[in-house]
C-alpha cells in the first residue's frame, strides 16, 4: 500500500486527496474547487495503486479531468443527485441529464440553451415515457435543472444570458455555453454497454464467488467490506454474510482506510462507522446546522432516552425487514426503453436473492409517539426554527425522519421506526440556547426582549 511508504510530514496531503476524490468521483478545473486537481495530479501514481488494491476503482487522470471509476455492490436509493437549490433528481431530471450529456457529446464548442433543448426534446420524443416541451414551465425548470448540475461540473460554462431567464419565458431569455468536451467524455463512461443489460443488476460488482481462485474470492470480499466503509454511513456486521463479517472484524480492513482517508473507525459489537472530523467526505454532515438536522438530532436523544426510560414499558423488539432491493431492481428494469435493448447481444447476470431477514430485533417506536415528541419539540424550541418548518411540523418530522434513516440510525417500517444500534451514539443530548444581546428599540422606552438563536446541541 503506497500510504504506508508516504513521509508522515505528506500523509495529510495524501489523505485530503483520497477524501477529494473518494466524494467527488469527477474533479475538473473548477470542481470542485480550483485547488481539488492540482492535488489530485501531485499524487495520481499512488492514488491509483491505493484506490484499486483496496477497493478495486480505476482512477483516470488527465490535464483537465479526474475520474475515479467505482464499483457498486449494491442499489443506494439515499444518494441521489441534487439541484443547485438541494432539491433531489426525479426521473424527468435524471432523464434529461443523460440525453443532454448525449447531445452535448455532438455538439461543437458552443451551444445556446434553446439549442440543446431542440435536441433534447428531438431525442426526448424517441423514448417512451420521456418528453421535454419548452411551453411547460415545469420541463423547462427539470432541463435547467440537469444543465445547472452539468455546469457546476464544469462540463459547460455560462459564457453569456442566463438559464434562469429562459426559463422564465424561452422567448424572451437566453444562454450560451461554452463545451469542455474533455469533462463530458469523462463523465459519462459506462463500466457496460447499456444496450446489452437486461437488468440494472448488470451495473452492480461482481459475487465474490463468482471470481476465479480462493484468494482471489477473499481478495474481493475484503474489497466489498471497505467500499461498505467508505459508501455506507454505518456498517452493520447483521447486513453482511459470514465472509464478510470476518473481514469487517480484521483490525486491518478499517485501519487500510483510515490511513487512506485519514478518518477514525469507531468500532462498536454491531459494526464499524467511519467517522470524518474534516466534514469533506460525507455528502451528508450529521450532526449539522439547520432546522431539519438540529430536529434530527434531537429526535435520536428522546429515541434513546424512550429506549433506555426503567419506568417505561419496554419496546417492542422486531427484525430488520428483508431487504428492498428486489423491488427498487423491479422498479428499474421497468424503466429501460426495450427498443433500445440488443437482445441479441444481452448479458443476462444472473438473480440473486435476498438472504432471510437476521434474527436481531431491534427496538420499534411507533408513528404516533414520535409524532408526538416533535410536535413537543416544536412547540419548546419552535421559535427558533425556520419560518418553514414552524408552520410544517408534518414535514419536519418526515424530514427528520428521512435524514436518520439516510445515515442508518434508524430504519422506517409500517407503522413507525426501528431505532439501530447506531443511534446510541448521540443518547444525552444537551440543548443550549444562545440568548441575542437586546437591542435598543428607537420607537418605544423600555428594555427590548431577548431573542434566542437556533439551539446548540452537544453530544
Amino acid at each position: 500500500m503506497s500510504a504506508r511508504e508516504i513521509s508522515p510530514l505528506m500523509l495529510e496531503s495524501y489523505q485530503r486527496a483520497a477524501r477529494v476524490i473518494l466524494a467527488n468521483h469527477l474533479v475538473t478545473a473548477t470542481y470542485p474547487d480550483a485547488a481539488a486537481l492540482p492535488l489530485l495530479r501531485r499524487w495520481t501514481t499512488e492514488l491509483r495503486d491505493d484506490l484499486l488494491e483496496l477497493f478495486g476503482y480505476r482512477l483516470e487522470v488527465t490535464e483537465t479531468t479526474a475520474r475515479l471509476f467505482t464499483a457498486a455492490d449494491r442499489l443506494d436509493p439515499t444518494a441521489p443527485a441534487r439541484t443547485a437549490g438541494d432539491r433531489t433528481f426525479d426521473r424527468r431530471r435524471y432523464a434529461y441529464l443523460a440525453l443532454v450529456l448525449a447531445a452535448l457529446g455532438r455538439a461543437g464548442n458552443q451551444i445556446t440553451l434553446s439549442e440543446l433543448a431542440e435536441h433534447v426534446a428531438a431525442e426526448a420524443s424517441q423514448v417512451p415515457a420521456v418528453e421535454l416541451s419548452t411551453e411547460r414551465a415545469a420541463d423547462r425548470d427539470a432541463f435547467v435543472d440537469a444543465v445547472g448540475w452539468l455546469a457546476a461540473r464544469g462540463a459547460i460554462t455560462l459564457a453569456d444570458g442566463d438559464a434562469g431567464g429562459w426559463a422564465s419565458n424561452p422567448e424572451a431569455g437566453e444562454a450560451l455555453y461554452d463545451i469542455d468536451r474533455s469533462v463530458v467524455i469523462a463523465l459519462f463512461r459506462p463500466p457496460k454497454a447499456l444496450q446489452h443489460l437486461s437488468s440494472v443488476r448488470g451495473l452492480l460488482a461482481a459475487p465474490a464467488e463468482d471470481t476465479a481462485t480462493p484468494d482471489t474470492a477473499a481478495r474481493e470480499t475484503a474489497r466489498r467490506v471497505r467500499r461498505a466503509l467508505v459508501q455506507q454511513p454505518v456498517v452493520y456486521a447483521d447486513d453482511l454474510d459470514d465472509d464478510e463479517r470476518l473481514q469487517l472484524a480484521l483490525p486491518r480492513t478499517a485501519a487500510d482506510v483510515e490511513l487512506l482517508t485519514g478518518l477514525v473507525a469507531e468500532r462498536r459489537a454491531e459494526g464499524v462507522a467511519l467517522i470524518d472530523p474534516s466534514g469533506r467526505l460525507s455528502d451528508v454532515r450529521f450532526p449539522g446546522t439547520g432546522t431539519i438536522a438540529q430536529v434530527a438530532l434531537l429526535l435520536c436523544g428522546e429515541i434513546a432516552d424512550r429506549i433506555g426510560d426503567p419506568d417505561a414499558p419496554e419496546p417492542v423488539l422486531l427484525p430488520l425487514p428483508t431487504t428492498p432491493t428486489s423491488d427498487l431492481v423491479g422498479q428499474l428494469d421497468a424503466a429501460i426503453p426495450q427498443a433500445s435493448v440488443l437482445h441479441d447481444l444481452l448479458d443476462r447476470p444472473a438473480d440473486t436473492v435476498d438472504p432471510d431477514a437476521p434474527s436481531t430485533r431491534y427496538p420499534f417506536i411507533e408513528h404516533s409517539w414520535i409524532e408526538t415528541r416533535v410536535a413537543d419539540l416544536v412547540d419548546r424550541f419552535g421559535r427558533t426554527f425556520a419560518a418553514q418548518w414552524q408552520a410544517d411540523p408534518a414535514g419536519l418530522q418526515r424530514r427528520a425522519v428521512d435524514l436518520l434513516d439516510g445515515q442508518r440510525l434508524l430504519r422506517r417500517i409500517d407503522g413507525g421506526v426501528l431505532a439501530l444500534p447506531a443511534l446510541a451514539r448521540y443518547r444525552g443530548v444537551v440543548v443550549t440556547i444562545r440568548e441575542r444581546a437586546p437591542e435598543p428599540d428607537l420607537l418605544s422606552v423600555g428594555a427590548t426582549p431577548t431573542d434566542p438563536d437556533l439551539p446548540t446541541d452537544e453530544k
